[in-house]
């Protein structure tokens, strides 16, 4: 117990404490072109989780999805898929 208690508290604090959802939004405002750009996804992305708090079932979705997530790839159907913003 007290080591899967020591895991989740290792995960909360590697992502700061953030939701999934919003780690995997805000690696996708990294994809942004300029500084100011990126602010701005940054700060929709914080506006959004505010109004619309994520499921758990959300989360999960998320947390399979940040990793496949890449910049490189964003401007494709596959990329998008990857990143979960494909229709």
């Amino acid at each position: 117990m007290r080591h899967a208690v020591f895991i989740l508290l290792c995960a909360l604090l590697a992502t700061g404490c953030k939701t999934q959802c919003r780690v995997l939004s805000e690696k996708r405002c990294e994809c942004t072109l300029t500084t100011s750009d990126k602010t701005a996804c940054l700060t929709d992305v914080a506006t959004r989780e505010a109004n619309n708090p994520p499921t758990d079932e959300d989360e999960e979705k998320c947390r399979a999805l940040i990793e496949g997530c890449d910049c490189h790839l964003l401007d494709t159907p596959e990329g998008k898929q990857a990143c979960g913003i494909s229709n």
